[in-house]
Parts: structure tokens; sequence; C-alpha cells
């Protein structure tokens, strides 16, 4: 579980990072690129913890909650950059 959860998290963090990164010039990106940097964090954390003794699934609040945020801010910075276009 932690395994498939950490490499979808690093994957999607990818994503995340490329596109912020590449569209940065029409504002309101960095929530995206920050999200997409922790996701890539957070992801491996989840790769190396499911080969600890007691894995556990605590991580995953920790990640999900921050990632929603980030989400509304960029979602949020995106539409304020668009409707002053």
């Amino acid at each position: 579980m932690l395994r498939v959860w950490g490499a979808w998290a690093v994957v999607a963090g990818l994503v995340q990072l490329i596109v912020g990164v590449t569209r940065r010039k029409m504002g309101g990106q960095w929530p995206m690129i920050i999200s997409g940097g922790v996701s890539v964090l957070a992801g491996a954390s989840f790769i190396v913890g499911a080969s600890a003794a007691n894995p556990t699934l605590i991580n995953a609040a920790g990640y999900a909650i921050p990632g929603g945020i980030f989400f509304l801010v960029s979602a949020f910075r995106l539409g304020r950059a668009a409707k002053g276009n």
C-alpha cells in the first residue's frame, strides 16, 4: 500500500513540478511547484517507510491535508491571474 501510494505521489509530484515550472510566466504557479516538490519528497518517504519494521499510514494524513490546501491556494491564484488577462 505505502509503495503504491509513494509511487503515485512521486509521479503526481513530478507532473505538478513540470507543469508549474513551464507555466510559471502565467503567474500563480508557486503553490503548484511547492506542492509538487512536497509530493515527490513525501512519496519517496512512503516508499522508504514501507520497508520499516512497523509501517504505518499516519504520514498519509500529513501529506493529504497540506496537498489539499496547496490545491486550493493554487486554484485561487490561477483564477485571479486569469481575470487579470
